[in-house]
C-alpha cells in the first residue's frame, strides 16, 4: 500500500506528505472527542466550542500530539499492548503540559486546568498536582487509549484515505493545504497576541493589530476560544504593576469560561 515503510522498520513512511495528513486528520478528530467529552462528562448536554485555531473544525493539540506518537510509535506496531499504551501516555501527557505552559508563559492564556482532579474521588490526582493543573492522569490514560487505538487501528485506515488522493493531484493538493494551514496558524498566534495586548491596556497602533482589532476584537475571540481564559498578569511578559499602570490600576478580567476540568 503506498505510504507504508516498505523498509520494514515501521508501519508507515515518515515523510511530509504522511505526517501532514496525520495532524490535519486528527486535528479534526480530536476536537470532535474532546466536544462529546465535554457535552457527555464535563457538562452533560451544554455544547462549547473547543476548536483551537482561527478558522475551521481543528485542534491542533491532538494533530501536533498525533505526530509525535506517530514518529514515536512508529516502531512499535508490532509491540506488546502495553507497551503502546505507556509510551502514548508519558508524550501525551508531557507534550499536553508543555503546550499549556507555553500558552500561559506567552498569552496569559488558559485552555484547561485539572487542578483539583481525583482518583476515583478518593485522593488527590499526584499527576495533577505535579504539573500545576497542566494534565492529570485521567488524560495521560486517554493519551495511552488513544495512541493505542491511533497505531492499531486508525493509521491503517488513514493509509487508505491517503489512497483515495488522486496521483496526479496529491503533491499538489497537499502543498496547497499545508498553505492554508500554515496561514491559519500563523494568523492564529496572532490573534492571540493582538487579544493578549488589548487585555493589558497596550495600544492598538500597528496596521497589524488594527487589522485584528476591527475583524477579531475580544467578542469574536471570546466566542471562538471559549474555552480559554486570557489573564495577562500570568504570563513572563508584562508584571502586575505595569499592567496596572497600562490599564489604570485595575487587571484584566477573565475573559471565557469553562476551562476544561477532570474529576
Amino acid at each position: 500500500m503506498l505510504g507504508r515503510d516498505l523498509a520494514g522498520k515501521g508501519y508507515i513512511q515518515l515523510n511530509f506528505f504522511n505526517l501532514f495528513w496525520v495532524f490535519v486528520v486528527c486535528c479534526v478528530l480530536g476536537l470532535v472527542i474532546e466536544t462529546v467529552y465535554h457535552m457527555v462528562v464535563v457538562d452533560p448536554g451544554v455544547y462549547q466550542d473547543r476548536a483551537g485555531m482561527l478558522f475551521g473544525p481543528f485542534s491542533p493539540i491532538y494533530g501536533f500530539g498525533a505526530v509525535l506518537m506517530t514518529v514515536a510509535l512508529n516502531r512499535f506496531y508490532r509491540s506488546n499492548p502495553l507497551i503502546v499504551f505507556v509510551v502514548s501516555a508519558v508524550i501525551g501527557g508531557l507534550f499536553e503540559a508543555a503546550v499549556s505552559w507555553f500558552m500561559q508563559t506567552g498569552f496569559g492564556a488558559v485552555a484547561w486546568n485539572y487542578s483539583g482532579s481525583t482518583i476515583f474521588g478518593l485522593f488527590p490526582d499526584p499527576v495533577a498536582e505535579l504539573f500545576g493543573g497542566r494534565t492529570s492522569t485521567l488524560f495521560m490514560c486517554m493519551w495511552g487509549a488513544l495512541g493505542f487505538v491511533w497505531i492499531k487501528l486508525c493509521l491503517p485506515w488513514l493509509l487508505k484515505f491517503i489512497n483515495v488522493i488522486p496521483w496526479r493531484a496529491r503533491y499538489s493538493f497537499t502543498a496547497l493545504c499545508a498553505v492554508l494551514m500554515a496561514v491559519n496558524g500563523i494568523m492564529t498566534l496572532q490573534a492571540l497576541d493582538c487579544w493578549f495586548e488589548r487585555l493589558s491596556g497596550v495600544a492598538q497602533t500597528a496596521p497589524v493589530e488594527r487589522f485584528y482589532a476591527e475583524h477579531f476584537d475580544n467578542v469574536y475571540m471570546e466566542h471562538r476560544f471559549e474555552s480559554m481564559t486570557i489573564t495577562p498578569q500570568d504570563s513572563s511578559r508584562i508584571d502586575d504593576s505595569a499592567l496596572a499602570d497600562a490599564v489604570g490600576g485595575t487587571t484584566a478580567p477573565d475573559t471565557a469560561a469553562g476551562s476544561r476540568t477532570a474529576a
